[in-house]
């Protein structure tokens, strides 16, 4: 098996004396675990790290295993966030969601595209901890995990949505969750439209949203917690007052 491919490096580990065994998502194969001649080097670590962002050449002679792959670095990558540890700590995150919760070598364009926009949006201070969620929403989709945030769940309604249901991952109106509202999730607005605006409480509200799914239809399936890098992050922005 041989391909050329955009990809994000999720992770990576040295091997042997000078190589590195890393974690690829590619826009169109999925993802991808490789070996990288020369990868642990000095020159080579800066490129390697989680949201560096690459041109991979793929090689395998048995699609069944380990392959190799020559990276060309494309762009600053995390460098460009070297003054900014609270958004290096969101791009750490979500390289480590994604590598945990993705299978190999099965296309997922939709959560290649979602990593994009997540790394573009680093750059906007106030901005990316929704934009974080919002990825991670995006991840259960790609996954079959979708949340369903069309109408409640109990009577049709379009209105006044502020809950979701954790078992079943739909939406719930005010009123028809007033009587059950401490077993249910809250539903920050900013996840039912661009337009719904961002209070105090919603980032962290959403995290414990999708961590809520994430946890326990991706990760407990494989008897595996949250990434500690995600754990990580909520801390670090519970840290900086941004939940």
């Amino acid at each position: 098996m041989d391909f050329e491919d955009e990809a994000f490096v999720l992770a990576a580990r040295a091997h042997g004396e000078s190589g590195a065994i890393v974690d690829l998502l590619t826009a169109n194969h999925g993802r991808f675990v490789a070996h990288v001649a020369g990868g642990g080097s000095r020159k080579m670590r800066p490129f390697l790290q989680p949201g560096a962002r690459a041109i991979v050449n793929y090689r395998s002679r048995v699609s069944e295993q380990l392959g190799s792959a020559s990276l060309e670095p494309v762009g600053e990558g995390p460098a460009a966030l070297f003054d900014d540890p609270l958004a290096l700590a969101g791009l750490a995150a979500a390289a480590a969601v994604t590598a945990g919760a993705l299978p190999e070598r099965e296309p997922h364009p939709g959560a290649f595209f979602a990593f994009e926009a997540l790394a573009e949006a680093l750059a906007l201070l106030e901005a990316w901890p929704a934009v974080y969620v919002r990825f991670e929403a995006g991840l259960l989709q790609e996954l079959g995990f979708g949340l369903d945030l069309s109408k409640c769940a109990a009577t049709g309604s379009t209105d006044d949505l502020v809950y979701v249901s954790p078992r079943t991952g739909r939406a719930v109106s005010r009123e028809a969750g007033a009587p059950y509202a401490d077993r249910l999730l809250a539903l920050p607005p900013f996840l039912l439209s661009s337009q719904g605006g961002l209070m105090e409480g919603d980032v962290g509200a959403g995290l414990d949203l999708t961590g809520h799914f994430l946890e326990t239809f991706v990760f407990a399936v494989m008897n595996r917690p949250l990434p500690p890098a995600r754990v990580w992050l909520l801390d670090r922005l519970r840290d900086a007052g941004r939940l």
